[in-house]
């Protein structure tokens, strides 16, 4: 039997695994069927937390949409693995410092019960994202069958396009997501996230991930509509974000460095699965 907790922040669900104690090994197949919310059990992303593989990690951090694809980066997915370890006895420290596919960053519980990630430096280099496209640090306008879209390409660990519009609220996020996300100058498909910029300190966002379709929720989308808002001149150095399952804080202080990512988690409940 194999142990898992289903966990969220802001509606964005996951199951989480400690592969600390217990190895663990799931196909794509596998993730794929428990992901389905009518057959499975239902989520938007599996998180492994596993034994560090770099010398100043305390845990490796592996991601994987509903799908079954693997992701570099989760945001929001960092706060309830952190949680999680503290749930699990796994470490007491306050701040822990994880290594995902997207690279190493940090977390730490902070007195308010909030968590604070801390994602290292975000780039609108086309080479970073990566982005195809005839500019390398700017909007570009992308043609589908749905319609044009411009779209900033933006990495935070995983690749980003944010999308600026007059109004979220009415848009078909999953069939324009769906179209941008699988365009070609995505070359390894793309989070798009289109946000409504209401004030300099903030926003409304809706994201389709690719590999799991518009959720709830989004830290690194979150996180990449900042910047490329900072980019634009556009927004300040703190940002609230709301999303159809609640806000997050964003802080970018200086328009370089990590940027820091501020949200909650919350503990459903706790299952086993057959192997």
């Amino acid at each position: 039997m194999l142990t898992f907790c289903k966990m969220h922040s802001l509606g964005n669900d996951f199951v989480v695994i400690d592969a600390v104690t217990a190895p663990t090994l799931l196909s794509s197949q596998r993730i794929a069927a428990l992901a389905d919310r009518n057959r499975g059990i239902g989520f938007d992303q599996l998180l492994l937390v596993a034994p560090p593989s770099q010398p100043d990690c305390d845990f490796d951090y592996i991601i994987y949409n509903a799908d079954g694809s693997e992701a570099e980066q989760c945001g929001n997915g960092t706060r309830c693995v952190t949680d999680f370890v503290r749930r699990q006895g796994l470490s007491a420290k306050s701040s822990l410092f994880w290594h995902s596919a997207g690279g190493v960053f940090q977390t730490t519980l902070r007195p308010d019960g909030l968590i604070e990630t801390s994602i290292p430096e975000p780039s609108s280099e086309a080479e970073r994202v990566p982005f195809v496209g005839q500019d390398s640090r700017g909007a570009t306008t992308l043609q589908t069958d749905v319609g044009d879209f411009t779209v900033c390409p933006i990495s935070v660990g995983n690749p980003h396009g944010v999308v600026f519009v007059d109004d979220v609220i009415g848009l078909d996020v999953d069939r324009i997501g769906s179209a941008l996300s699988n365009h070609p100058a995505f070359p390894e498909r793309a989070n798009i996230g289109f946000c409504q910029i209401i004030n300099p300190g903030f926003v409304r966002l809706r994201v389709f991930e690719r590999g799991a379709a518009e959720t709830l929720a989004c830290g690194s989308g979150a996180s990449a509509a900042v910047v490329a808002g900072r980019i634009a001149g556009k927004l300040g150095d703190k940002v609230k974000v709301s999303l159809p399952g609640g806000k997050l804080k964003i802080e970018w202080p200086n328009g370089q460095g990590p940027i820091k990512l501020i949200g909650d988690s919350t503990f459903v409940y706790r299952g086993q699965l057959d192997t």
